[in-house]
């Protein structure tokens, strides 16, 4: 008589410590929406700056205005600037900065970085006939042009930055991590928990820490964006704004993970195996590398600071497993893996193709 398989659910019932889901990685776009055609382009210039020509000069002495704007900002402030030079890993580049502010127990900006990288921008062409005012239209083009890192210690969400291109119309990045903010708010509301270097190994009360991570949502992401504006060298000021020409932020890449802490190392590997064996007719066998995994039967120390460790980060004895999905509008993988034997993450990622709000309704996994 055979014996029936072991399912995922075999393995979670009683052996199950900690059962937990959080936002992880927050990737954010920011943009100016009624900045993104060659037409708006001239009405700006023309109507709200109030220029007779739409000049590409006028956008060359914004720019530069916002260069010296960071540059004041970054000696005034003793604020390192640090240029990255192609193939530099910038998390770790900024690691000692955010070390050190974070050890100080205040927020600010840790570092400034430069770089130059491929951004949309605007560049424009001269229209001119005999006896006519000259004119210029603007097309929009992807260059190599300089963009700025502000590393920030947030009292919120921990390590986090804000990328903002020098160049007109001043598309930004913006990052954060679900599981800082989830710590920070769980210290404040006195639930005690240990830390992984990404995430949580124990809690005393899962109840309490769930609704702390559900509650994570587009007002917190929106005042922390409000905070850092305040406080940060924009090439757009407060005229621009009362304008109607300020940022939105839009989701770029949002990853969900859910974490799971097992009674015993042996139990993490049974996992992993009993979703290799359930989901073999999903097909794609080419993304699963089942190998050994790491032994160890204590989680590991939370990293100073927190959150810089990729949450999707595996060492070659990690089993994986990856199923990657698309839609019209975003794309969304899944992906699992062990980490020190105890915790196994289950995470999922959600790319967005187009502009849209940030974190309307539920993510689409």
């Amino acid at each position: 008589m055979s014996s029936r398989p072991v399912t995922v659910g075999d393995i979670l019932e009683g052996h199950v410590t900690l059962d937990l889901e959080c936002l992880d990685r927050i990737y954010l776009n920011g943009y100016v929406p009624n900045l993104q055609v060659g037409g708006q382009v001239a009405l700006f210039l023309g109507r709200h700056l109030g220029m007779p020509i739409p000049s590409p000069a006028i956008l060359e002495k914004i720019g530069a205005a916002f260069r010296r704007a960071v540059a004041s900002f970054a000696e005034a402030n003793g604020i390192p600037v640090v240029r990255f030079a192609k193939g530099d890993r910038k998390a770790e580049v900024m690691r000692p900065y955010l070390e050190k502010v974070a050890v100080s127990g205040r927020a600010g900006v840790a570092a400034i970085g430069v770089a130059q990288e491929f951004a949309p921008v605007f560049t424009a062409s001269k229209q001119e006939r005999a006896g006519t005012t000259p004119w210029f239209s603007f097309t929009k083009v992807e260059r190599r042009v300089t963009c700025y890192y502000f590393y920030l210690w947030d009292d919120d969400f921990g390590a986090a930055f804000i990328k903002v291109c020098a160049y007109f119309p001043y598309p930004m990045k913006i990052w954060l991590n679900g599981h800082e903010w989830a710590k920070r708010q769980a210290t404040k509301a006195g639930v005690g928990f240990t830390a992984l270097s990404n995430g949580f190994a124990t809690c005393q009360d899962p109840a309490a820490l769930q609704t702390i991570c559900d509650r994570l949502g587009p007002g917190h992401i929106t005042v922390f964006c409000e905070r850092w504006w305040a406080r940060l060298p924009l090439p757009l000021g407060q005229a621009d704004r009362a304008g109607g020409y300020w940022w939105e932020v839009s989701m770029r890449q949002i990853e969900i993970s859910r974490t799971i802490i097992f009674d015993a190392p042996r139990q993490g590997r049974a996992f992993f195996e009993a979703v290799v064996a359930d989901n073999l007719d999903i097909g794609r066998p080419d993304h699963v590398e089942p190998s050994s995994v790491a032994r160890s039967s204590r989680p590991p120390k939370a990293r100073s600071p927190p959150g810089w460790s990729p949450a999707g980060s595996t060492s070659p004895s990690t089993p994986t497993t990856s199923t990657p999905g698309s839609s019209s509008t975003s794309n969304c993988d899944t992906r699992s893996h062990v980490a020190s034997g105890l915790a196994v993450r289950r995470a999922g990622s959600c790319r967005k193709r187009s502009p849209g709000p940030v974190l309307k309704g539920p993510c689409p996994l």
